[in-house]
């Protein structure tokens, strides 16, 4: 059975499809089916240039657990660019 677990966000950056970059404009975030991990569920991120070719696309599957690992580091990383001065708090 489906989760039906999915939430978008609009992101500004840039994604990487063989040998091209492309921007990037939204971010798909599920916990679902995953089309290639051998699990039953994992948290899936879809970075897409809703613009673009059906090749702007850079999908992710991850388990849980390094779902979360993920999370921590992103956190840690801009943590420590605030620390350095290099980014602003939001």
């Amino acid at each position: 059975m489906c989760t039906m677990i999915a939430k978008q966000t609009k992101v500004t950056g840039s994604g990487k499809a063989g040998a091209e970059w492309f921007r990037v404009d939204t971010a798909s975030v599920s916990y679902d089916h995953p089309f290639d991990m051998p699990l039953e569920y994992t948290l899936n991120i879809d970075f897409t240039n809703q613009s673009g070719t059906p090749g702007s696309r850079v999908a992710v599957e991850l388990d849980a657990a390094s779902a979360n690992s993920l999370i921590e580091a992103i956190q840690a990383v801009l943590r420590q660019a605030v620390q350095g001065g290099y980014l602003e708090e939001h």
